[in-house]
């Protein structure tokens, strides 16, 4: 029993494996912007060579903090973070993410070209949370570092009128 599932796995990493096609061949291809896949997703960090940030996307924020000020607990606050991709490929956000389920962030899904803009709406519900609140989100995204940290801020006064 054991040899055949092991003949199984290792038939089926043979048929699976196409040796007619060639790595030139999908990191030639170009996208009709100008740019392949490899361009956007590469990595600009290597062990034999020195750091090269020329070919990835870079998010240039209008601001990283915002400070909601003072909010009665229960109301949810809500803020649009504006950015650029500053960088000489398209910007692919993969994932955002914070720190708890009171706050909610939303981003672009489709690549954004360099020189254009984007926004990642984050909602914070201040429902159960009172006094000083500070709420990192965590962008993942083909930058250099691919972590960008953005942070909702404020202070939340206890309702007293809540059942």
């Amino acid at each position: 029993m054991k040899y055949s599932l092991f003949f199984c796995l290792v038939s089926l990493l043979f048929i699976s494996c196409d040796p007619s096609a060639s790595a030139s061949d999908s990191s030639s291809a170009k996208k009709k912007d100008g740019f392949s896949k490899s361009d956007i997703i590469r990595m600009p960090v290597s062990a034999n060579q020195p750091l090269d940030t020329t070919l990835v996307a870079k998010m240039n924020f209008e601001e990283t903090v915002f400070d909601f000020g003072s909010v009665l607990e229960g109301r949810p606050v809500e803020h649009i973070y504006k950015f650029t991709n500053t960088g000489t490929v398209p910007l692919i956000i993969s994932d955002a993410k914070a720190t708890c389920g009171c706050t909610v962030p939303s981003f672009p899904k489709e690549p954004i070209p360099p020189g254009k803009g984007g926004e990642i709406k984050v909602v914070f519900n201040t429902a159960g949370k009172t006094n000083e609140q500070s709420k990192p989100v965590s962008i993942i995204a083909n930058t250099f570092p691919s972590r960008t940290m953005i942070t909702i801020k404020g202070f939340v006064h206890p309702n007293v009128n809540k059942k």
